[in-house]
């Protein structure tokens, strides 16, 4: 078909979650990991969580692994399912292409789930990673799948909308369209009118067109931009990240895009805060901290909310897209606002 549009934690990995700090997550934790250690013998690191109850917000867990002379950051976050921007804002200090031998390195693989029905794919733009909450099983668990993604660029912003997923393609055929076209002629790399399977096709070996006319979610021949402003609009995913989501996802499945560059959440009596360095083209991208402080007043209006103004200013100073523990609702002491 043309398409004219655009598990386990390997040897070395160490967490750096303190069950004690958090107990009501022993539970969900256990099971996390439990999952986790069940792929060990899978190439690719697919992260599967068990969903927590409805009431806690946060799966994962933020681990380290020591870098190795030959890996590139890139090549760490790629085993293990992280995006660029994400293994670079955790690992500052960190050389993306010549990490020094034995560094840690830290994973950012805990995640507040966005505030959203928990039904199908949602995809979060400025966190540049989609989720997957499949139909539950009898019997089982609900489960939900993260993966880093790939989005527009400023010129050509994915879109956010609500949608479903209207059609599935293995190895697709690309026609560029007159847009890209167009750019491409103007620096002076024509592209081909057609492109057929194969290591040059950027749409990779699986695609799933949206209700949105143009726009795909779709593998890629340039997995190293998975996690960056990089495409026309379309959403890509490493090549084996979409081989493994493409036959759980049926057509018709409901798709969420949306923008939620800070999240808040809680697990068992603490709030959490996950911040995003908003969109570029994101109007309110220089109202971070009154955004931050909106949605803690919010909480503190459901439940009686003590805040850890240091930890939340630190988290504000960080930025770096890795949950932070900011209060605790129900002890004693000056709540949010007083």
């Amino acid at each position: 078909m043309t398409l004219g549009y655009c598990q386990g934690y390997p040897p070395g990995l160490h967490q750096r979650f303190a069950l004690d700090a958090r107990p009501a997550l022993k539970h969900s934790v256990a099971h996390s990991l439990f999952l986790i250690a069940a792929l060990l013998a899978s190439t690719s690191f697919a992260q599967k969580f068990v969903l927590p109850s409805h009431f806690d917000e946060v799966v994962g867990a933020v681990s380290t692994v020591a870098a190795s002379r030959e890996e590139t950051l890139l090549d760490i976050a790629r085993r293990f399912s992280v995006g660029q921007r994400e293994i670079l804002m955790a690992n500052p200090s960190v050389d993306r292409w010549l990490p020094a031998d034995g560094a840690e390195v830290v994973l950012p693989t805990e995640y507040i789930l966005p505030r959203v029905q928990r039904k199908g794919l949602v995809l979060n733009v400025p966190e540049m990673r989609i989720y997957y909450f499949p139909p539950r099983e009898a019997g089982e668990p609900a489960f939900v799948h993260t993966f880093p993604v790939s989005i527009g660029r400023m010129d050509w912003s994915t879109p956010i909308a609500h949608t479903r997923v209207v059609e599935k393609t293995e190895n697709p055929t690309w026609r560029p369209p007159a847009s890209i076209v167009a750019e491409r002629r103007d620096n002076g790399e024509p592209p081909p009118e057609v492109i057929p399977p194969g290591p040059n096709n950027p749409l990779g070996r699986f695609a799933l067109r949206l209700g949105l006319p143009g726009y795909l979610i779709h593998s890629t021949n340039k997995p190293y931009g998975v996690g960056m402003r990089v495409t026309h609009g379309c959403v890509r995913m490493y090549p084996e990240d979409i081989e493994f989501l493409y036959p759980l996802v049926p057509v018709g499945t409901p798709v969420a895009i949306v923008n939620q560059p800070i999240k808040v959440g809680w697990v068992g009596d603490r709030l959490y805060v996950e911040i995003h360095p908003p969109l570029e083209d994101d109007p309110s991208k220089r109202r971070v901290k009154e955004r931050v402080l909106d949605l803690v007043r919010l909480e503190s209006e459901k439940r009686r909310l003590v805040l850890d103004r240091a930890a939340l200013e630190e988290a504000l100073t960080r930025q770096n897209g890795i949950p932070a523990a900011i209060g605790r609702a129900g002890a004693t002491g000056a709540a949010a606002g007083d």
